[in-house]
């Protein structure tokens, strides 16, 4: 007699049978104890929990007739809930050769034409059985004209007619299928229940095992019985009749929950050199380090719900041996740090599953976790913020280098972020403004101390080019013919010049702010009555405004009350070759990222700054400045 696979051997024979799904088990069988038998049925749910296999237990409890001799000849006894197993329609049908049973691949019978086919023998009335039952596997396969012929059938079958229909995937039967039919979803069987089946299997066979290797069947069956006992069938061919955890573990090329405890334990402690020589030796015997990696991921999850959890081991689907190891562990570490382990191990996960090189992979996220830096508690961090606080309310901190607050009106210098200079009614002495290069390091006096207020002081405003007084023009006095009419040698660079230039747009941006936004762009190549040259640069989008009638007569206008006398505007298109434009609005932007960095520089030397970091032991990773302040 050829050798009957464990899968098919132990296949469960009645509902008390089946593992793991205790709900389709208990529904069913109320169901035929009160006659409320549907006809259409859909089973649905992951490979190997049982859906075919409760197909067959259901159509062995609709059509048993009992053993012989139980009930008086030529009566019917009806449905049962608990199959005999001996009658002629219990073992036909366990056999899969009873005439009335018929068992169809939807893969291959998915064509209308082989439902028309079964439709046209549903109005006879079965050989022998009770109930003429279909058993369709694989019923998402059918194509969508088979479906549209079941529509009526499934709706109102002749009443000796029972369909059941099985399927790994749901989501592909129409909604018009599912509303016909009574759904019953199968669930994933728990490793305890699975090992539990396990160890009565290898029982009955007389075969000898140890905890550790029912652990690790159970666990790569992934929910599946089926696959569970495939497994089985593999290392007993391999082990014979004495199971080991180490021997299970070569065999199916995984790793043992003493080699996963062995990494995980590496890892709580940091010991990097640990984790390397495991991985090491796992890559040596060819294990599939991919799979290593996910079983990893999965024990720094129980470790996490073993921390949380004061009743963990309804939530570690896990064996009896394989949960106290698991607790052990969970309770030498704190769970700040073992979130950490499970957040950065599921990060680089992916990595390791579709890398070329799964051990360097693995290997350089081991390390990278083991040497982890340790959490700073909180309390901690408290308490050195509360010390900062204390030395800097304890003593008064000298404020950046400021310029100083002169008279109003006359003397005050131009507001906070106005990078444009004054005349000399408007402009502060030169003794009174910072030098560009002041950053602020020496220290103000005594009277212009700030006493620590919670928050940081005002950083100094940023710095305004310096104009020598002797050269300041007045804003009315005209420009002498003497001017320097060339833009080489650097015409804008000319205080004298900007000046000027300068008076001239604020008064446009006053009148006509577009005009003046244009001109922003332009560079005068001479600035003298009566006649000025502006320049542009090529293919500039701004020069046709500017040059527009109503424009040229604003501008020269402008030009004219300027000089104080009649000034015309020409202008034109210069080629860049052998001068360097600079335009009003470049030199203010070179001006604003000027005083930006000489603020960045004064702020990272502030003694608010430096201090913070020496009390918190922190780095300066990175610094904004908010908007100037043009009110001040």
């Amino acid at each position: 007699m050829s050798y009957v696979v464990l899968a098919r051997k132990w296949r469960p024979a009645s509902f008390e049978d089946l593992v793991g799904q205790e709900h389709v088990a208990k529904t069913l069988a109320n169901a035929i104890a009160a006659n409320r038998v549907a006809h259409a049925f859909l089973f649905t749910g992951a490979r190997g929990v049982g859906k075919t296999t409760s197909a067959r237990i259901l159509a062995k409890a609709l059509n048993c007739m009992r053993a012989p001799g139980s009930v008086p000849a030529g009566t019917d006894p009806g449905p049962t809930a608990i199959p005999c197993q001996v009658c002629s329609a219990c073992k036909e049908i366990t056999l899969g050769t009873d005439m009335d049973v018929q068992e169809i691949d939807g893969a291959s019978y998915n064509g209308v034409d082989e439902v028309r086919r079964l439709q046209d023998s549903l109005p006879y009335r079965p050989s022998r059985d009770r109930y003429k039952i279909f058993i369709v596997d694989e019923v998402h396969m059918l194509s969508q004209s088979a479906w549209n012929a079941f529509l009526k059938t499934l709706e109102e079958p002749p009443p000796h007619v029972k369909f059941i229909f099985a399927t790994t995937e749901v989501r592909k039967v129409p909604v018009t299928i599912l509303s016909r039919v009574q759904r019953f979803d199968f669930k994933l069987i728990p490793t305890r229940l699975i090992a539990d089946r396990l160890r009565y299997v290898l029982g009955e066979e007389g075969i000898k095992t140890d905890e550790l290797s029912l652990a690790i069947v159970a666990r790569e069956a992934a929910g599946s019985m089926r696959d569970a006992m495939s497994l089985l069938d593999q290392v007993i061919a391999w082990a014979g009749t004495d199971l080991t955890g180490a021997g299970v573990a070569e065999v199916l090329g995984v790793a043992s929950h003493q080699v996963l405890h062995d990494i995980a334990g590496s890892l709580v402690k940091g010991d990097a050199s640990r984790c390397l020589s495991v991985v090491a030796d796992l890559a040596v015997q060819g294990y599939d380090l991919a799979h290593v990696a996910r079983d990893i991921l999965s024990l720094l999850r129980d470790l996490v719900v073993a921390k949380v959890h004061k009743e963990p081991e309804a939530l570690l689907d896990l064996a009896d041996e394989e949960r106290k190891d698991v607790i052990t562990l969970s309770a030498s570490a704190e769970l700040d740090d073992l979130i950490r382990l499970h957040q950065g191990f599921s990060e680089g996960f992916d990595a390791v599953a579709h890398s070329g090189h799964p051990r360097s992979a693995l290997e350089m996220l081991l390390v990278r976790l083991a040497r982890r830096p340790p959490l700073l508690p909180i309390d901690d961090l408290i308490a050195r913020l509360a010390q900062l606080e204390r030395r800097l309310s304890g003593r008064a901190m000298p404020a950046p280098a400021r310029a100083p607050q002169g008279p109003p009106a006359a003397s005050a210098g131009p507001p906070r972020g106005d990078m444009r200079p004054r005349g000399r009614e408007g402009q502060s002495p030169p003794s009174a403004r910072p030098s560009p290069t002041d950053s602020g390091d020496e220290p103000p006096p005594a009277s212009e101390s700030l006493a620590y207020t919670g928050k940081a002081p005002e950083l100094a405003p940023p710095p305004y080019p310096e104009f020598p007084p002797e050269r300041r023009p007045e804003s009315a006095r005209p420009l002498q013919s003497a001017i320097i009419k060339s833009r080489q040698g650097g015409l804008l660079e000319d205080p004298i010049f900007l000046e000027h230039w300068r008076a001239v747009v604020e008064k446009l941006e006053e009148l006509r702010p577009e005009l003046g936004a244009y001109l922003g762009h332009a560079v005068p190549l001479t600035l003298a009555a009566p006649n000025v040259v502006l320049a542009w640069e090529p293919g500039s989008v701004f020069a046709s405004q500017a040059a527009s009638p109503e424009n040229q007569a604003l501008l020269e206008m402008a030009l004219s009350d300027h000089f104080g006398a009649p000034t015309t505007a020409s202008q034109k298109l210069e080629a860049a070759e052998g001068r360097d434009f600079m335009s009003l609005l470049s030199i203010r932007h070179e001006q604003a990222e000027l005083a930006r960095k000489q603020a960045i520089d004064r702020a990272r030397k502030h003694p608010a700054v430096v201090l913070a970091i020496e009390v918190l032991g922190a780095k300066l990773k990175d610094l904004k400045l908010g908007e100037p302040d043009v009110t001040r």
